[in-house]
Order: structure tokens, then C-alpha cells, then sequence
């Protein structure tokens, strides 16, 4: 028996502007750009690094993920409808970003700028972790506003009946689930840059400590999340857990391989 739960009903279009519809995933997505903006020219500043430098990462940054993204979804997720309309992958106003190849978009994008600019790859790593969990819990409070990638059933009290989406009865808010846990690794990175210094005295803790607390929750959190399309019923694991094993093997690796090698001085 249900002892209480929140009835949700919350619109996805945020407002209207001139004409434009402003919704809150593109909204969502839009912030996290430019916060992660401002936080990578931060570091940048901090280190002393070059506003040329500077811009390259906000280039790989920008086109990585969202590229990924929505390559991502279309092969992850959607293949057989878009396989056969290769033409509407550019239609991004259609919708559907995948958070892996977002993240597969970003290492593409921060390798390419790494080797033509010669700067350590690791370099590049360790600070867009930051910006990448704090993005991150955004885009999952948008998926919230949209009434999708919830949960299964619960009779806890914090459980959330998406009107939205047919649903009448409470369920697991598992976008809120992760955006929790983004934003505790969001916390961690920015304590191990600005009071550890880790970003240059141990080379790879960052990322690894960003991945494994980006996709380790992800992976757990799928348990009790609902498929989000129809093969994955089928499957031992769903699509997102499959995809998030090998980030967060890298991620224990990075910070195993970081903490086993002497810290660097500080500059």
C-alpha cells in the first residue's frame, strides 16, 4: 500500500521567447555549456594557461559531447528507426542525447585538441571532469521536468507519479537519484583541485575519481529504472550498465594507476 508520494506534473516547455519554444532539456543542456565554460576557464586562469589554449577545450568541450550525444542515441538506442533515415541524425530538434557517447564524444574531442596542441592528454581529463558532473546533474533535473528515465514502482514516500507519462503510480525518481550523485562528485573534484591540488600533483585521480562517480551510480541506478526501449526488456543488463562497466573499470584503474605513483610537486 502506498503511504504517500508526490504527484508530478511538471511541463517540459520552460517558456516561450520571441516566438521560441525554451524547453528545459535544451535549457539544461545550454547551462551546463556555459557553466562548464566559466569553471574550465577558472582552472585555465589559476595555471596560468594561455586564453588560446583556453579555447580549444571549450571547442572539444562543446562539439565532443554534444556530437557524441546524439550519435549515441541514435546507435545505442534507436538504430533500426534511424539506420534506415540517416537524414534526421542532424534533426537535434527532434530530440534523444545519450550520456555515453556524450562522454565517448568528449574523450574524441580532448584527444584531438591533445595532440594538436601537444598538451597532456591527462591534463585535459582531469579538469573537464569537473564541469562534466556538475553538467551532468543538470541534465538529469531536465529529464525530471520532461516526466522520463524514472523508476519502477515504490511505496516510498519520495516516490514520484509521472502524470506526464501515463503513469499512476508512484515511482523511483531515479533522475534525482543521479543528480545527487553528480553533484556529491561534482563536490569531490572541486575538493581534490582547489584544496589537494591533484590536478597537478597526481595526474589521472580526477578523471578516474569523475568517471567512477559518474557511471558507478549510473550503473547501480539502472537496477531499478525503467528500460527505455524495448529490447532492453529482454536484457540481463540494460543498455545504459553495459555501456557504463568499461567507464567505471577505467575509472578505478586511473585512480589505482594515479595513487600508486609518487605525487608531483606543485608548480
Amino acid at each position: 500500500m502506498y503511504t504517500g508520494y508526490i504527484v508530478w506534473d511538471a511541463d517540459p516547455l520552460m517558456f516561450t521567447l520571441f516566438g521560441r519554444e525554451v524547453y528545459w532539456y535544451g535549457f539544461a543542456w545550454f547551462t551546463a555549456m556555459c557553466a562548464g565554460t566559466g569553471l574550465m576557464y577558472a582552472m585555465c586562469r589559476r595555471e596560468g594557461i594561455p586564453d588560446g589554449k583556453f579555447f580549444g577545450v571549450f571547442l572539444a568541450g562543446y562539439f565532443g559531447p554534444v556530437v557524441g550525444g546524439r550519435l549515441g542515441h541514435c546507435l545505442f538506442y534507436e538504430w533500426d528507426y534511424y539506420s534506415a533515415r540517416p537524414a534526421e541524425i542532424l534533426d537535434m530538434a527532434g530530440g534523444g542525447m545519450a550520456s555515453h557517447g556524450a562522454a565517448l564524444g568528449l574523450l574524441a574531442g580532448l584527444l584531438i585538441f591533445s595532440l594538436a596542441t601537444r598538451t597532456p592528454y591527462l591534463w585535459s581529463l582531469d579538469r573537464i571532469m569537473v564541469p562534466v558532473a556538475f553538467g551532468g546533474a543538470l541534465v538529469r533535473l531536465s529529464n525530471l521536468m520532461n516526466s522520463e528515465i524514472y523508476g519502477t514502482a515504490t511505496d516510498l514516500p519520495w516516490g514520484f507519479v509521472f502524470v506526464r507519462a501515463g503513469e499512476t503510480a508512484p515511482m523511483h525518481p531515479t533522475q534525482i537519484y543521479e543528480a545527487a550523485c553528480y553533484l556529491l562528485t561534482f563536490a569531490l573534484l572541486v575538493w581534490l583541485y582547489y584544496s589537494r591540488d591533484a590536478g597537478r600533483r597526481r595526474p589521472g585521480l580526477m578523471f578516474g575519481a569523475g568517471l567512477t562517480g559518474i557511471f558507478l551510480p549510473r550503473l547501480l541506478i539502472e537496477i531499478i529504472k525503467q528500460p527505455q526501449v524495448g529490447f532492453e526488456a529482454d536484457m540481463a543488463l540494460n543498455m545504459g550498465q553495459w555501456l557504463s562497466i568499461p567507464f567505471v573499470i577505467a575509472g578505478i584503474v586511473s585512480v589505482a594507476a594515479a595513487l600508486r605513483r609518487p605525487p608531483r610537486q606543485s608548480a
